[in-house]
């Protein structure tokens, strides 16, 4: 009986359970998207994205700079190091995959915010968002009631502002999860 079975039963569903996950997750971030309809939602995360492209991650390191002085030098180097590498990273994996942004697929994603590139896949603000946040949580865990719902806020914004999907968005974190564990071993 096997001998009769097609050879490609297998990526052929594969490739159905790919498509059914696909149009899942394209309905979840136009969904998402929905919240941007609202005024001060939309101003919120729009908030939330502007200070997530490094300007409230620079602001939260000159906080912890200004308290603990000289000690928080070299954690805070490492943390714009890590960022540098995870910016590479993530434009390398962007330009391989070139999957790309919900409001380039679909009529109905509202945008406010424009991109900073036409790929989505991973987010780079959320790759970032976990890694600056977890490196300043292990040198100053006092600042988790700022660093924690921040990073979450940014998280959240790309997909809100119909800029990524929820894949991107949980790539994007892994990878900055992983980034944050290898410096936070450096030091």
């Amino acid at each position: 009986m096997s001998l009769l079975r097609p050879r490609f039963v297998e990526p052929i569903r594969l490739s159905r359970q790919l498509a059914a996950y696909l149009a899942w997750e394209a309905l979840v971030t136009e969904r998402c998207n929905r919240i941007h309809r609202r005024g001060v939602l939309r101003a919120v995360f729009a908030l939330a994205s502007r200070l997530g492209d490094g300007i409230g991650w620079y602001g939260l390191a000159l906080l912890v700079l200004a308290v603990h002085g000289r000690p928080a030098l070299e954690p805070l180097l490492v943390m714009l190091l890590s960022g540098g590498v995870g910016v590479l990273m993530y434009l390398t994996i962007k330009r391989h995959t070139g999957r790309l942004r919900p409001l380039h697929r679909n009529d109905r994603i509202e945008v406010s915010v424009p991109p900073l590139d036409q790929y989505s896949f991973p987010s780079g603000h959320t790759l970032h968002a976990t890694n600056f946040g977890i490196q300043l949580l292990a040198f100053e865990p006092l600042l988790a009631p700022l660093i924690v719902p921040f990073a979450l806020l940014v998280a959240t914004s790309r997909m809100v502002l119909g800029l990524h999907y929820p894949s991107d968005v949980l790539v994007g974190a892994a990878i900055g999860c992983l980034i944050a564990f290898i410096s936070l071993s450096l030091l």
